[in-house]
């Protein structure tokens, strides 16, 4: 509890108090925001933002990382598997969206890495996290990741290897890269707005972190466990450690907030919203609770889900637009609604959808009590 207590104060008072040395930093390498043309032209608010120190995520990666080793170390708890895969996704990604924000803010243009480039940096972060998650067995021969699909916990029957070792590793490949790719592209999209990424990250991640600690006093190699609670207990890989690193990027995401919240003196760019997109993505997998997530992140989805629904429209009607704008967050602006009021909102959105999955969780862990 020390290093889960210590971490998160240290990840906060890093983002929140040495954010300011930060930004001076960034303005004096010309780290400003480039603002898309048809954002100016539809978005006329957007142009206001044009120059604003942007790439902040790295700051709260920083923050993160220091964050989480500081409360290891002190509370005598020595970095994990599982921890470190969840740096090694938030890192990953966030390098990618690194290469994307610099190649902008060098060309002062708003295109960065294409599409397929993008993906291909995001699948061979995701392919590398996905073979070392098999890897590193524990005492009790427990891997961080699983070849099993799940839901609140591993389902049996969805065996990936269940066809053989080679069809098993591709099958497991596969989904491990679209869980991480689909997260961190829907990160991505939904940062649009000033706070409104950072805040659904802030929810969403923190119901990650009551999971992964309700699996470590539920786990199954746990000393102490009641016998009448065997049958619900978790076969997960360090529990505790899942939860001190979620905690660290929480509270380094608050401290980052109370800098990005509208107005805006610092945006995350790319290589904060693929981060929380890898951090997503990584506890979900290492806590066993992948399909869960798709409620608990459900905020992130909405983004993502209006660009697709606008395309296939466009495409059906042959030429007709279902939303003035997407993402959905930007039709909401086109329709008038203040950017504060929007942000606010889908924050109170993140916060049920992060509510309702923690107690679907906790009924399943019920019903087998």
């Amino acid at each position: 509890m020390r290093s889960l207590l210590t971490a998160a104060a240290v990840s906060l008072a890093f983002t929140l108090f040495l954010t300011p040395v930060f930004l001076r930093v960034f303005r004096h390498w010309g780290w400003g925001q480039v603002i898309r043309t048809p954002e100016d032209v539809h978005n006329p608010s957007h142009a206001a933002k044009r120059g604003t120190a942007t790439m902040g995520g790295v700051i709260f990666i920083v923050g993160a990382i220091v964050g989480y080793l500081v409360g290891c170390y002190t509370g005598n708890n020595p970095p994990t598997a599982s921890g470190l895969l969840v740096i090694w996704m938030m890192v990953g990604f966030g390098l990618v969206g690194f290469i994307d924000d610099f190649m902008k803010v060098r060309s002062q243009r708003s295109l960065g890495l294409s599409g397929w480039r993008k993906v291909l940096g995001q699948v061979l972060v995701t392919v590398s996290f996905g073979i070392l998650a098999l890897n590193f067995p524990d005492a009790y021969r427990q891997t961080p990741g699983s070849g099993l699909i799940s839901v609140v916990r591993d389902i049996p029957v969805l065996d990936l290897f269940a066809l053989g070792t080679v069809i098993g590793w591709i099958l497991y490949l596969l989904w491990i890269t679209f869980i991480g790719v689909a997260w961190s592209n829907s990160t991505n999209v939904t940062d649009g707005l000033d706070g409104l990424a950072t805040g659904i990250g802030i929810f969403t991640i923190a119901a990650m972190s009551l999971v992964t600690f309700w699996q470590f006093n539920q786990a199954c190699s746990g000393e102490g466990l009641v016998d009448a609670y065997q049958p619900a207990c978790y076969p997960t890989r360090d529990p505790m450690d899942l939860t001190i690193i979620a905690a660290s990027f929480v509270s380094a995401l608050i401290g980052f907030l109370w800098w990005n919240a509208p107005k805006a003196k610092v945006f995350m760019g790319d290589v904060g919203s693929m981060s929380i997109g890898g951090v997503i993505a990584a506890i979900s997998i290492l806590s066993h609770t992948e399909v869960l997530a798709v409620l608990l992140a459900g905020a992130f989805i909405i983004g993502p889900g209006s660009v697709i629904l606008q395309r296939v429209y466009f495409k059906l009607s042959r030429g007709r637009r279902l939303f003035l704008m997407s993402p959905f967050h930007h039709h909401l602006e086109m329709r008038g609604w203040p950017e504060i009021t929007i942000v606010v909102r889908m924050w109170i959105i993140a916060g049920m959808l992060a509510v309702t999955g923690i107690g679907l969780f906790y009924v399943e862990w019920l019903s087998r009590t």
